[in-house]
């Protein structure tokens, strides 16, 4: 089956990281669907499936019966996701705000005034109000998952809860039970009610972080306007973006942003296209440029045609790539997900045992420290810290790499390219700009505008891949295109032209032989330098004159020299490969201070090159932006494309540098390195506290010192693991790479 499409789908409804793993299991199950991801952290499904097998719709009624719910309406699915998620979050402030205030009298009666007449009735109405007003969904969601058998965080809190309250339902209607058998019957209504308290707290302070880490991605799709100006029948009127067609005309004002992607039709002006491109200088745009959405036009109004709309739009296209990638898994991913599956099962199973093992030591004397321990195991554990330690962290660094220009295909690009130490560089387009200049020019006679004009003109007819940066170069110094008596193209060596009964020539030095001209020695000093330095020369003259040398060269980068240094400083290994000959290759290499070179090697050389090195042990990344390098960029540990390099160059690539911009390069590999610490220590944290909170609320320390966690303080814990697991995340958001 060759119809595939890839999908990033909203899920609503979920509350923890096993539902997210509930919805990810549902979904692959079906037939017709290659691959499932989903990101707990930005409440996304990352779904490929085949159309001609099953639809979103089908996908869509799957999640539903598991209960949970997709957004599957093309246009505009993320407003609605915004709706939605903002709705829920003001429910949830609602009733954090509403179990507070009922949890502060609840537990200031059950810790202090328990002793009042009637306290346990009271008690038990607080408890009762705050469970049904505030808590309701932890119970729905608890019998709904029990239903489908599965469970989640909110039924390890509804059982936690309603066996405290039962409990103390119990004693408060029959404590007479309990004074038969020399006993005190204690209540815990305060446990109930705060623990829900404490769980909304944190997942409040849980969404609020958490749409921090996606601000990256909101801020992209921020760049584009909601409005048009689309021109229908001679007349303006103004329509809604999701609305627009291809060959849509449109009107784009001064200090506007270009709706959608398109060419100018009418009118003159500059584009601010540094969200994209990273050029701080306005372009200026005219009629037949290309102009693209997001991008804030100038002084000059225009019309334009459109060309890309809704997720056709470079700028779509980007965020795209971007939630792609925050919603892929890193390899250690993996780990975290089978253990979220059994999770909460394996936590049911140890509060049971905790509730065993106190009553085998101690009897039913200890029956309310049974219960007390097996409701705080049931509360502390946390599974929503191991679901947010990855994703968090993933999402936040990828969003600061789209901010700096740096677009990161997956998490297994991220994860990997830490691990770098051997980059292998192409030359042209990479570490040149790619595009041929006159650097050096000779003049063994007196240069005049007429001469200037005449080699414009013969360059502007030739077909030589040189002559355009000829043309560049006379255009620059004001040459003007002039009447030509005859035109004729010598193969192999150049051409010549006749121009008021003079011959003229431009070409290689096999003119020079058949012309019969000569080149002085202080000439042939000139060119013999510019030839040590890999240039290409140009001989320019009349009948048997030579009147200029030029060299033409593929200039270096300005910031190409400083991303080599800071790669060394960095401990890595730089190599560079290009298909120019020997002397091109050491002159590149050793202006950049490049030790490892390889010049004359075609496509298939590279990937040879590429695949001794890691022979070597060697974790390769390839830098490149052109056809003939897609196969050392696929062979590569990591692969890197340059944004203006050709598409299968970054079809290939894990890696987009999208300014084409080398110092791209070390900054990327800075931020995987930040990212993978960052995960590692939200694991290691997530971890810990599950293995060091789980036993103590189960009572480990209790026959040492008598220390019994109260449930209230445990739900406290579990509220914090969380937010504490997302706050580290967001460090990397608030820090320069």
């Amino acid at each position: 089956m060759k119809d595939l499409e890839t999908k990033v789908l909203p899920v609503l409804d979920m509350s923890c990281a096993v539902c997210a793993g509930n919805v990810e299991n549902t979904v692959k199950a079906m037939p017709g669907v290659e691959e499932a991801v989903v990101n707990f952290a930005a409440n996304t499904l990352n779904v490929k499936y085949h159309p001609s097998v099953i639809s979103l719709q089908q996908m869509k009624f799957a999640v539903q019966n598991a209960g949970y719910d997709l957004v599957i309406e093309e246009k505009d699915s993320a407003s609605i996701q915004e709706e939605m998620e903002h709705k829920r979050y003001k429910t949830l402030r609602r009733n954090t705000i509403g179990a507070w205030a009922l949890s502060i009298p609840l537990a200031l009666l059950g810790m202090v005034f328990m002793h009042l007449p009637g306290a346990n009735w009271v008690m038990m109405i607080l408890a009762l109000a705050i469970m049904v007003l505030f808590g309701r969904s932890f119970y729905v969601n608890g019998i709904r998952h029990a239903l489908h058998g599965s469970a989640n965080m909110d039924t390890l809190v509804a059982l936690s809860t309603s066996i405290a309250f039962l409990f103390s339902l119990f004693n408060t209607v029959y404590p007479g039970f309990w004074y038969e058998r020399g006993l005190e019957p204690h209540v815990y209504y305060e446990a109930s009610g705060v623990i829900i308290a404490f769980v909304l707290l944190g997942k409040l302070l849980e969404e609020r972080a958490k749409n921090s880490t996606s601000s990256a991605i909101k801020g992209l799709m921020g760049l584009q306007p909601k409005t048009a100006y689309r021109i229908k029948d001679g007349k303006e009127e103004e329509v809604a973006i999701s609305l627009l067609q291809v060959k849509d005309v449109l009107s784009v004002r001064p200090g506007e942003k270009i709706p959608v992607d398109g060419t100018v039709l009418q009118g003159f002006s500059s584009v601010d296209e540094s969200m994209l491109s990273g050029e701080p200088i306005p372009v200026e745009k005219t009629t037949g440029d290309r102009v693209l959405a997001g991008t804030i036009n100038q002084k000059g109004a225009f019309t334009m045609e459109a060309t890309g709309v809704g997720s056709a739009t470079v700028l779509a296209q980007i965020v795209q790539m971007v939630q792609a990638a925050q919603g892929s898994k890193a390899p250690v991913q993996r780990i975290v997900d089978k253990i979220s599956a059994v999770f909460v099962p394996v936590v049911v199973g140890l509060a049971v045992i905790t509730f065993i093992c106190w009553l085998l030591i101690g009897g039913s004397g200890y029956f309310s420290y049974a219960l007390l321990s097996a409701v705080s195991v049931l509360v502390i554990a946390c599974p929503c810290a191991l679901g947010l330690a990855t994703p968090t962290a993933l999402m936040v660094g990828m969003g600061k790499g789209a901010e700096h220009h740096i677009l990161i295909k997956d998490a297994f690009a991220l994860e990997n390219m830490c691990k770098v130490n051997t980059v292998v560089l192409d030359k042209t387009g990479t570490l040149t700009e790619g595009v041929p200049e006159v650097t050096d020019s000779f003049w063994p006679v007196e240069s005049s505008q007429k001469y200037l004009d005449i080699l414009y003109t013969a360059e502007l007819k030739s077909e030589h891949p040189l002559a355009s940066a000829i043309v560049r170069s006379a255009k620059a110094s004001g040459a003007q295109a002039c009447e030509v008596d005859s035109f004729e193209s010598i193969t192999g060596r150049g051409v010549r032209m006749d121009v008021d009964g003079v011959t003229y020539w431009v070409g290689s030095s096999g003119l020079l032989e058949v012309f019969g001209a000569t080149v002085s020695h202080f000439t042939s000093v000139h060119i013999q330098n510019w030839q040590q330095e890999g240039k290409s020369i140009v001989y320019y003259g009349y009948n048997n004159d030579l009147l200029a040398v030029m060299a033409i060269a593929d200039r270096i980068k300005p910031t190409s020299a400083e991303a080599v240094d800071k790669l060394a400083k960095m401990g890595i290994d730089v190599h560079l490969l290009t298909g120019d000959g020997l002397k091109t290759a050491e002159s590149v290499a050793g202006q950049l201070n490049i030790h490892h070179y390889k010049a004359d090697v075609l496509p298939n050389d590279k990937e040879e090159y590429i695949k001794k090195l890691q022979a070597e042990g060697k974790k390769v990344a390839m830098v490149g932006d052109g056809i003939n390098d897609s196969q050392a960029l696929a062979r590569a540990d990591v692969s890197v494309a340059m944004g203006k390099g050709t598409d299968i160059a970054m079809d290939v690539a894990m890696v987009t540098l999208i300014t084409s911009d080398l110092l791209l390069l070390p900054e990327a590999i800075r931020l995987s390195k930040r990212t993978v610490q960052l995960i590692h220590q939200n694991l290691f944290w997530a971890f810990i506290y599950n293995l060091i909170g789980i036993p103590l609320a189960a009572g480990v320390l209790f026959p040492v010192n008598g220390l019994l966690l109260n449930p209230m303080l445990a739900s406290a814990a579990m509220a914090f693991s969380s937010v504490s697991v997302v706050l580290n995340s967001l460090r990397l958001k608030w820090s320069r790479i």
